[in-house]
């Protein structure tokens, strides 16, 4: 499998908003740090439990036949907890994984877009993730959290911005181990199909807990299509800027 490090892809400006993001994930994983003993309880109330999204109802008190989930009762409006869960991780290697994808991917997709509709780009991503995950197993009562269907959205927009961007990579099979530097357009579409093979292998078992591949499904496509609308322009104008030293070649050649 491939691991991306780091890309060769300079901004304009400085990524704030995706400094803010994880700035904010940092923090809030180290209060759910302190809930102690009392975590479980934090997680079941404020992680987007499927059950309660499809059925509009809290769960505290109605499944006794899911003793591995201590439910507490959520906020008064359930559909917050698509906004929160968002923001929660399951531990030390879930939170570092999604936050250095985000850093490698976030900063340039952020400098296309602007601060402002990055923020909104990467909060709808996130929900429509959050959504196809709900989709494949909506009776589901185990929490969800993480922020990786909005880090697969902006994941699935850098795929169409930056598909000839270079990324340094860690390339792991069994004892090889190699650094490369490949192409994103190869290591983005290599991860995706990893995620649609094992979310396909998965459809329709319900899991007590593990990876919802299907939130990176949705998310991730969402971020592809959602790209091409939201920065049309922009998009349009490096086509334009990088085909230009090619039609001068050809056109007016001597």
């Amino acid at each position: 499998m491939f691991f991306p490090l780091k890309d060769h892809n300079p901004t304009r400006r400085q990524p704030v908003v995706t400094w803010a993001l994880m700035a904010v994930n940092f923090a809030i994983f180290f209060y759910e740090i302190l809930q102690g003993s009392g975590l479980g309880d934090f997680i079941a109330c404020w992680g987007a439990t499927p059950y309660e999204l499809t059925h509009f109802t809290d769960l505290v008190g109605r499944f006794q036949a899911a003793p591995q989930v201590n439910h507490t009762p959520g906020p008064a409006f359930l559909p917050m907890t698509a906004i929160s869960s968002m923001f929660l991780h399951g531990g030390w290697l879930h939170l570092l994984f999604n936050m250095h994808f985000l850093w490698i991917f976030g900063n340039n997709v952020e400098d296309l877009l602007g601060p402002a509709r990055f923020f909104g780009f990467y909060l709808v991503t996130g929900l429509v993730g959050l959504a196809t995950h709900v989709f494949s197993d909506p009776d589901s009562v185990i929490p969800t959290v993480g922020a990786s269907g909005a880090i697969s959205g902006v994941m699935g927009a850098y795929l169409v911005a930056f598909p000839r961007a270079r990324v340094t990579s860690l390339l792991v099979l069994g004892f090889f181990i190699q650094f490369l530097e490949v192409r994103a357009v190869l290591l983005i579409g290599f991860w995706i199909a990893i995620q649609i093979a094992l979310g396909l292998v998965g459809l329709g078992v319900s899991a007590g807990g593990g990876t919802a591949y299907w939130a990176h499904i949705g998310g991730f496509v969402a971020g592809w299509i959602g790209i091409r609308w939201v920065a049309r322009t922009q998009l349009a104008q490096r086509t334009w800027v990088n085909a230009w030293p090619q039609a001068k070649r050809s056109t007016f050649r001597p």
